[in-house]
C-alpha cells in the first residue's frame, strides 16, 4: 500500500438504518463517501458477534459474523424475505441514536424466523449453493449448535448447561440435532446471508480502491463455541474451571494489573496439530479483509498467565509463546506475504519488537500518548522516523481527541503549543494534521475526531461496563459529508 489515509468506524456506528449499521446500503454509502473524497482505508473492530455488553472483543464465536449486520432490505431485494416487509419494519420504526442491544437481538430473531418460513420457496440452485457453502465452513455446525443451546438454556454459560451438553458429547449432540433442524437452519441461514452480503461489500471496496482493515482479538471468550468445542486447546480443566487466565501485569496505570479472565492457550496442544485452529482462524479473517490488526500482539512472544481463581492480575507470571512458529506458518499459508498489523501498544520488550520486525509487520503509534515531556517518547511525531507505522490520533479504547485535550494538564498543553496552530481553541483537526504530516505510510483517525466530538461520543472506556460500544452516527448530521470532504482534502495536501 502506498502512503494513505483511513477512518476508524465500526459498522454498528454506520447511519441510515434502524437499530445499527448493516452490510447493506449503510455500508455501501459509507464506502462511496470514502471513495468520493480519496480516503483509501476503512478500519473497523472485529466483525464477530458481541458479548452481552456489546463488546466484539469477547465474542461467542471467533469465526461467525455479528447477526446485527444482516440487512433486511437486501434480503427482500434478493427474494429471501417476502416483499411485504411492513409487519417486520413496524416493529423497529425509528432510527436509534445509539445501538440498542436488546432491540438488535430481537431483530435477529424476527429475521431468522422469516428466513426459515421463506426457505422452502427458494429454488433448487439457491439451496444447493447454501448447502455447498455450509459444508465448507468447518466452524459452522459447532457455532449454530452452541448458539441454539445457549438460547434453550436461558443464555447461561455452557458450563452451567446440563452435563451431556456441557461436555460436548458428539453422540448426544447428534441425537439433539435431529429434533432442532429448523432452529439450526435459521442460524446457518443468518451466517450464509451475512457472508453473501459482506462479499458484496468487499467487492465494492475493491472496485473503489479502498482497503478493508480488520481486527482480531488475541484471546477468545471462555463462553464461546471455540472453547466449548475445543476445550483441550485452552486452559480448561475437566471440571470446566479455568486454571490459567489472561491479563496484563501491574503497571503505572494499575497497581493490580488487568484481569481479562479469558482462558489462555495450551500451546503444546496447538503445536501438536501444527497450530491448525489458529491458522484457520486467521485465514477466515483474511478472507474478509485486506489486512488485519492482531490485538495484544505482545502475547505472541510471551503472555501473562494468572492463576484461575485469582481476582486480580498481581500473581501472574510470564510464559513463552510460539509466535515465531505461528507467524511463519501463517506467512506460508498466505503465499509468502503477511498482511498483519501488530497492536504493539503499552510496555513492549525488545523481544516483542524483534518478532514484529523479523516479519516486517507495521506497528501502531498513538499521538495522544506522545506528550509526556520525554524527548525520546516513541509516539512523538518527530520520532516516527520510518514508514512502517500506522499513526492514530487515538483508538476505540481512548478518549476522543477533544475529550483528551480537556483532560490533560496545562504542562502537556504547553508542550503541544509548538506543533498546533491555536492551543486556546483546540480542535481534533489540530491533532489530525499532525498525524497526516508524519512519515508513517498510513494515518487513521476515528470518525469521532473528524466530527470534533467530546467524550460523550467515545466508543469504549476500558474498565467500565455501561454505555460502551453503542455510539453511532446520526443519519441527519450534515457535518458527516463536510468532515469527509475536509479529511480528503487534508490527505491530498499531505500526499496521502
Amino acid at each position: 500500500m502506498e502512503r494513505n489515509s483511513g477512518i476508524l468506524l465500526h459498522p454498528t456506528s454506520l447511519p441510515d438504518s434502524p437499530i445499527c449499521g448493516t452490510f447493506g446500503s449503510p455500508a455501501r454509502a459509507w464506502l462511496n463517501g470514502l471513495a468520493e473524497n480519496g480516503i483509501g482505508v476503512w478500519q473497523f473492530l472485529p466483525l464477530a458477534p458481541p458479548d452481552p455488553l456489546g463488546s466484539p472483543y469477547s465474542s461467542p464465536s471467533s469465526f461467525a459474523f455479528n447477526p446485527w449486520f444482516l440487512d433486511e432490505n437486501d434480503l427482500v431485494r434478493d427474494g429471501f424475505l417476502a416483499g411485504n416487509i411492513k409487519k417486520f419494519a413496524s416493529e423497529f420504526e425509528g432510527f436509534e441514536k445509539r445501538v440498542d442491544f436488546q432491540l438488535a437481538n430481537s431483530k435477529v430473531k424476527v429475521l431468522s424466523s422469516s428466513l426459515i418460513d421463506n426457505w422452502e420457496k427458494q429454488d433448487t440452485t439457491i439451496k444447493e449453493e447454501f448447502e455447498f457453502w455450509c459444508k465448507k465452513q468447518f466452524w459452522l455446525d459447532d457455532h449454530s449448535i452452541f448458539m441454539e443451546l445457549r438460547i434453550q438454556n436461558n443464555n447461561l454459560p455452557w458450563w452451567e448447561w446440563p452435563e451431556n451438553f456441557a461436555v460436548y458429547d458428539k453422540h448426544e449432540l447428534a441425537e439433539w440435532k435431529i429434533d432442532y433442524q429448523k432452529e439450526l437452519l435459521g442460524h446457518n441461514l443468518i451466517q450464509w446471508h451475512l457472508d453473501r452480503q459482506w462479499k458484496s461489500i468487499r467487492k465494492l471496496a475493491n472496485k473503489l480502491g479502498i482497503f478493508l482493515f480488520g481486527d482480531v482479538p488475541f484471546y477468545v471468550s471462555k463462553d464461546s463455541a471455540d472453547v466449548w468445542s475445543n476445550r483441550s486447546l485452552f486452559s480448561i480443566l475437566t471440571t470446566s474451571e479455568t486454571y490459567l487466565q489472561s491479563g496484563v501485569p501491574p503497571d503505572y496505570f494499575s497497581e493490580t494489573g488487568q484481569l481479562w479472565g479469558n482462558p489462555v492457550y495450551r500451546w503444546s496442544r496447538h503445536k501438536a496439530n501444527k497450530y491448525r485452529w489458529w491458522r484457520k482462524r486467521i485465514s477466515r479473517h483474511l478472507d474478509q479483509v485486506d489486512f488485519l490488526r492482531l490485538d495484544h500482539f505482545r502475547a505472541l512472544e510471551a503472555f501473562w498467565a494468572i492463576p484461575g481463581k485469582d481476582k486480580t492480575a498481581e500473581n501472574g507470571f510470564w510464559l513463552p509463546s510460539p509466535g515465531k512458529e505461528i507467524l511463519g506458518l501463517i506467512k506460508k499459508d498466505c503465499g509468502g506475504s503477511l498482511p498483519l498489523v501488530a497492536e504493539d501498544l503499552g510496555l513492549i520488550t525488545s523481544k516483542v519488537e524483534k518478532l514484529r520486525d523479523d516479519y516486517e509487520l507495521a506497528g501502531m503509534k498513538i499521538l495522544q500518548f506522545a506528550f509526556d515531556g520525554n524527548l525520546n517518547n516513541p509516539y512523538l511525531p518527530e520520532n516516527i522516523k520510518d514508514e512502517n507505522w500506522i499513526v492514530y490520533t487515538g483508538t476505540h479504547d481512548n478518549s476522543t481527541s477533544l475529550g483528551w485535550w480537556k483532560e490533560i494538564d496545562q504542562d502537556k498543553k504547553e508542550q503541544i503549543k509548538n506543533i498546533i496552530r491555536d492551543s486556546d481553541n483546540f480542535s481534533s483537526w489540530d491533532l489530525i494534521s499532525v498525524g497526516m504530516n508524519t512519515r508513517a505510510k498510513l494515518f487513521v483517525a476515528p470518525m469521532q475526531d473528524l466530527l470534533n466530538l467530546d467524550d460523550c461520543s467515545r466508543l469504549n472506556k476500558p474498565g467500565t461496563i455501561e454505555g460502551n460500544w453503542s455510539w453511532r452516527l446520526n443519519k441527519y448530521d450534515l457535518n458527516i459529508k463536510e468532515a469527509l470532504y475536509k479529511y480528503g482534502n487534508l490527505a491530498k495536501r499531505y500526499k496521502r
